[in-house]
C-alpha cells in the first residue's frame, strides 16, 4: 500500500504544481475557497464513511475510505507537508 500513497502523493504534488485544467485535483489547489474546499470535502467524505459503516456496506466503505485518504493527501500537500510527515507520526504511535 505504500507504494500507492507515494504514488498518488507524487501525482496530487505535480498536480500542484502543474495546475492542469482538466484535473480535480488541480481544482481543489485552485478553488476560490482555498484550503476550506478540502476541509469541507473530508467532512462529507467522512460522514458518508460513517453512514456506509453502519450500513455494514463493504465497498461502500471501500471507497468513502479511499475518498479521505485522497483528500487528506491533498491537505498535507497544502500545507507543504510530505508523506513522509504523516508516516513518521504513525510510526511514533506505535
Amino acid at each position: 500500500m505504500e507504494d500507492v500513497l507515494e504514488e498518488l502523493f507524487d501525482v496530487i504534488e505535480d498536480r500542484k504544481e502543474t495546475l492542469p485544467e482538466d484535473s480535480y485535483t488541480a481544482s481543489l489547489f485552485a478553488h476560490e475557497k482555498g484550503e476550506n474546499a478540502v476541509l469541507e470535502k473530508l467532512g462529507e467524505e467522512t460522514t458518508e464513511l460513517v453512514l456506509a459503516a453502519k450500513d455494514d456496506d463493504r465497498d461502500e466503505v471501500a471507497y468513502e475510505a479511499a475518498d479521505i485518504v485522497y483528500h487528506l493527501l491533498v491537505l498535507l500537500s497544502m500545507k507543504d507537508m510530505e508523506l513522509a510527515d504523516l508516516e513518521a507520526e504513525l510510526e511514533a504511535r506505535r
